[in-house]
């Protein structure tokens, strides 16, 4: 197959096909955008994905690349917390946001006070910008931190970029704040999220932002594949989440793998929505994280009820 495609002429779709088996090969995808412009045209898309959860080699670079595509009012609103040096070239080969597959709020908002962290101690020694004051209080840092996260959700937004994986994760203030500075934004832009494949949700609280989210992305999403969720063991908005939850796994047309965390025994109404005639013939993994199963008995019948079910996780 390999050699028919070469002979046949179809050498960018062979080398793209070679490329894609160094999907996470940082360091060999990097090596690959030297070689020429092809190379670099197929390797390029696979770097910047998903920038931010890459660990090694890691630099804030992709940051920088991303606020040259701010708006003139954001870059105006940027400025006065940073002062923009133009140590490097501030015009780019490739439309980079284009490219983004994957978006978790904590990822985003964690690198963001990083890369903020990183230019205060620097003063622009590395970089295109420099911090007008490194002392700023909580609140102006959770303000420039809030203007950066939203811009970000507005450049990819106006790229019309189909996430593949959405992440949101909240473990404090900060990604609190960070989240509901974009929520209006996000139920505005019902694309950019109608396609994902991958869905986490990874709380401390429930706030009802993220109910609004959820009731918007159960309405508007039936493509997630694999669903993960951790919730706060006492909350007063279990029930109606419980309720939200259950009817999105009930509307997915392709759901094959499930996490269920709740620290505490998972409702039976979630376990319960499994039970359906989408999951019986796509779910093959089930992962149960810091549950207890002591008030639970319908498991035999559960997994009993799913056709093609390979594998539990406890």
């Amino acid at each position: 197959m390999a050699c028919s495609k070469f002979f046949s002429g179809d050498l960018p779709e062979l080398l793209n096909e070679v490329i894609q088996y160094f999907h996470y090969d940082y360091k060999t995808l990097h090596s690959c955008i030297l070689v020429n412009r092809l190379w670099c045209r197929l390797a390029i898309p696979l770097l910047w994905e998903d920038p931010f959860s890459i660990k090694s080699p890691k630099n804030y670079r992709f940051i920088e690349i991303y606020l040259s595509n701010f708006s003139n009012d954001d870059k105006t609103k940027l400025n006065e917390y940073v002062i923009h040096n133009d140590v490097f070239p501030s015009n780019t080969l490739f439309n980079y946001p284009k490219f983004i597959q994957h978006l978790d709020t904590y990822k985003v908002c964690n690198t963001i006070g990083k890369w903020i962290t990183s230019i205060s101690i620097t003063s622009g020694q590395h970089s295109n910008y420099s911090m007008r004051n490194i002392n700023l209080s909580v609140s102006q840092m959770l303000n420039f931190t809030n203007l950066i996260f939203k811009s970000f959700f507005l450049i990819f937004i106006k790229n019309e970029v189909n996430l593949h994986s959405f992440g949101i994760t909240i473990d404090s203030y900060k990604e609190t704040e960070c989240f509901d500075t974009t929520f209006e934004l996000i139920l505005q832009n019902t694309n950019f999220f109608y396609n994902i494949k991958n869905f986490t949700l990874d709380l401390i609280e429930i706030t009802d932002n993220i109910t609004k989210f959820l009731e918007f992305l159960c309405s508007n999403c039936n493509s997630i594949s694999s669903f993960h969720f951790l919730l706060p063991i006492k909350n007063n908005s279990h029930p109606i989440i419980e309720k939200i939850l259950s009817q999105m796994i009930k509307l997915q047309e392709n759901l094959k793998k499930i996490t269920f965390g709740y620290d505490y025994s998972t409702p039976l109404s979630l376990l319960l929505s499994l039970k359906n005639p989408n999951c019986s013939n796509t779910l093959n993994t089930i992962i149960f994280y810091s549950i207890d199963f002591r008030n639970i008995n319908i498991l035999s019948e559960l997994f009993n009820h799913l056709n093609v079910l390979e594998s539990i996780h406890i």
